[in-house]
């Protein structure tokens, strides 16, 4: 069995109300699809909706911690299942610090996957201006990153993406374009077969999107439904290749952000766990942006040691 998880930066579930989110307007049908046609929003998941199939549901991100969800501390406990939070007495932004690297190194999904004997991938493409910024000091590795450079894995690079072997991180290319890469603009179909592609070499996938959490705290409403369309297409064509391909499929996020844009700064809202494939129900049980980690483990039939999953939370 495979996994092919996408990260979607800074997505929660917020209110029924238009004017605050995107995700009431967008024209979003496959999502809204797996929700009796209405919008991905908190009223919608409800209780939620929890099958052999699929999963929807959503989940908490604060970490029993005080304060709104920050990025480091949210995506050390979805990709090293540590809440980094409560260590720190408080959410951590950005980049990991040396404390949250630690933990990162020590306990990353990809090291746990790729020390069972399977293979983990990060799907998402580097540039060799990326690794001269981090070289010169001016940026640091963020937390997927991390984690897979700790699982000993092999960063994609731009010539990857052209046989592709990739996905950029906005999907379509555009930004590598802007940077002045002489590239294909890519569909989200055409992004989505390459990474469902990936995903089928590979018993665990990771594919980094950003651009919701981004587009978040510039408050860019016309953006948000663009994006939001984008994505609605890009897990339309992954969700019809699931079947062919043996795969099963895992959407989280590390905070809210996107769903209310009155704000610029991240939520307290649940996020959206969704999942899709044979083995969905695994994941029916998450209550916690925590519990995503140890069912990603559960799904390939990798264990931990006891001593972690009791006592490093």
């Amino acid at each position: 069995m495979s996994l092919l998880m996408i990260f979607i930066d800074g997505l929660g579930l917020g209110v029924s109300k238009a004017e605050i989110n995107p995700f009431v307007a967008a024209s979003m049908p496959f999502l809204r699809s797996l929700l009796g046609g209405e919008a991905l929003t908190e009223q919608a998941v409800g209780e939620g909706i929890i099958s052999d199939n699929l999963v929807i549901r959503g989940v908490d991100a604060t970490l029993g911690v005080n304060g709104i969800p920050q990025s480091a501390t949210g995506q050390t406990a979805l990709f090293a299942g540590v809440n980094g939070a409560k260590i720190a007495g408080r959410h951590l932004s950005g980049f990991p610090t040396p404390m949250l690297q630690t933990l990162i190194r020590s306990h990353s999904i990809f090291k746990e996957i790729n020390q069972a004997g399977l293979k983990a991938v990060f799907a998402n493409t580097f540039t060799r201006e990326y690794f001269e910024t981090v070289a010169n000091g001016k940026w640091r590795h963020s937390v997927t990153t991390t984690a897979a450079l700790s699982g000993g894995c092999q960063l994609f690079m731009v010539p990857d993406l052209i046989m592709g072997k990739a996905v950029y991180q906005d999907i379509t290319n555009e930004q590598l374009c802007e940077k002045g890469y002489e590239l294909p603009l890519f569909s989200p179909e055409q992004a989505a077969s390459h990474l469902i592609g990936i995903a089928a070499r590979n018993d665990f996938t990771l594919f980094e999107y950003f651009q919701t959490d981004r587009c978040g705290h510039s408050q860019e409403y016309e953006l948000a439904l663009t994006l939001l369309s984008r994505l609605d297409l890009f897990l339309a064509t992954i969700s019809k290749n699931l079947i062919e391909r043996q795969l099963d499929l895992v959407i989280v996020s590390d905070h809210g952000n996107l769903e209310d844009l009155s704000v610029k700064t991240h939520t307290l809202n649940p996020i959206p766990l969704i999942a899709l494939g044979r083995h969905a129900y695994i994941f029916g049980k998450c209550q916690s942006i925590l519990d995503i980690y140890p069912a990603v483990l559960e799904l390939l039939g990798v264990s931990v040691v006891e001593e972690f999953k009791t006592g490093a939370k």
